[in-house]
């Protein structure tokens, strides 16, 4: 395979990991109140457009961590499922934390001490690890063999 069709894989590769990460997120936030999605096409319509409202902004927020991550294991031929799935939990957790949303969103209370880990930041986590899964099915399982002879 040439570089110019791996290019093409790996840009295939990371629009379809963000769709997955997207729907990851979608079914986190909207995932308690599933059971109350009745067949309302309302509903569904806003389940999936948080999906894609997810997937364009884990697109855009990460993409220059990504293209570094990618470039990376090109390189060095990395095609470990596990390097892959916690490199976008890094690439999605740093995400998280550079767009401030790591603010604490809850109410000081002498009843019950914060969470240690909050629900979003277990969101963006499983997003990042749905990211590298999807990414390595699709391209990361074959990086650098591009330049191998044949």
């Amino acid at each position: 395979m040439s570089l110019i069709g791996r290019i093409f894989v790996i840009v295939f590769a990371v629009i379809l990991a963000s769709m997955a990460a997207g729907i990851a997120i979608a079914a986190g936030i909207l995932g308690p109140q599933w059971h109350s999605v009745s067949g309302d096409p309302v509903e569904r319509v806003f389940f999936w457009g948080t999906a894609f409202v997810g997937a364009t902004g884990t697109g855009a927020v990460s993409i220059l961590p990504i293209a570094i991550l990618v470039a990376l294991a090109e390189t060095f031929k990395v095609r470990s499922l596990a390097l892959n799935m916690l490199g976008g939990v890094a690439v999605l957790l740093l995400a998280y934390y550079g767009a401030g949303f790591a603010s604490p969103s809850y109410e000081e209370s002498i009843d019950h001490p914060p969470p240690i880990v909050s629900h979003d930041l277990e969101i963006a986590a499983a997003a990042g690890a749905v990211f590298g899964l999807t990414y390595w099915l699709i391209a990361g399982r074959n990086a650098g063999k591009w330049r191998e002879r044949a």
